[in-house]
């Protein structure tokens, strides 16, 4: 990753699944240092597109606290809605995520926010 950005990859790009590369590292567990890396670049915290919506929410579906603390503090928005599970508390509810849970709803995390595949995090969790 660091070898393309050098040579002048866009770290904002937009296209395929996963719609940035942001989104696409915080989906993979044991990512946090790409994260860093394309935030240090320049990566747009908030970006939305792709099959998860935002970075946030790729990373709160794949249960990474530690990813999920970090772009929380970059500014990432909690509420931020978008994508297949609506928004991040609804990914990590979805996976069973209890941790990651705990942290989006003591970060401000809409509990009732509707949108996405379940409808608001309670169905995504049942």
């Amino acid at each position: 990753v660091e070898l393309l950005l050098n040579k002048g990859a866009e770290v904002n790009a937009q296209s395929g699944r996963y719609g940035n590369a942001l989104q696409a590292a915080a989906i993979f567990k044991g990512s946090v240092q790409t994260v860093e890396l394309l935030l240090s670049k320049g990566a747009e915290v908030n970006a939305q597109g792709g099959y998860f919506g935002n970075a946030l929410q790729a990373a709160a579906y794949n249960g990474s606290v530690q990813t999920v603390e970090l772009l929380l503090s970059k500014g990432a928005e909690v509420n931020a809605q978008g994508g297949r599970y609506g928004n991040a508390l609804q990914a990590a509810a979805a996976r069973g995520s209890v941790q990651t849970v705990e942290l989006l709803l003591s970060k401000g995390a809409e509990m009732n926010a509707q949108g996405g595949h379940f409808g608001n995090a309670l169905q995504a969790a049942a």
